[in-house]
């Protein structure tokens, strides 16, 4: 359901989030956390569209979504334009 999505989803940022505080690049607990809501819950959503739409079923998609929501916005369109070049 959503709320399995959401979890997924944080989970995905917080992954990635703590690589980035294991480089030096973040602080853990810093203003910078708050902005991985916002892209959560927007990974949350295209996530479980594309899941549905390629018809994962749970616990599939959850994973599909953390997945997705690790690679964040730029990840996930730098994927989509890798496999649509490739269906030319």
């Amino acid at each position: 359901g959503a709320v399995t999505t959401l979890i997924g989803a944080f989970t995905g940022r917080l992954m990635w989030h703590s690589g980035e505080v294991k480089l030096g690049n973040r602080r853990f607990f810093g203003k910078e956390l708050l902005w991985e809501i916002p892209v959560a819950v927007g990974m949350a959503l295209i996530g479980e569209a594309a899941a549905r739409h390629i018809g994962l079923s749970q616990p599939v998609s959850t994973g599909f979504v953390a997945t997705l929501a690790y690679l964040g916005p730029r990840g996930a369109e730098a994927l989509l334009a890798a496999w649509l070049s490739r269906k030319k």
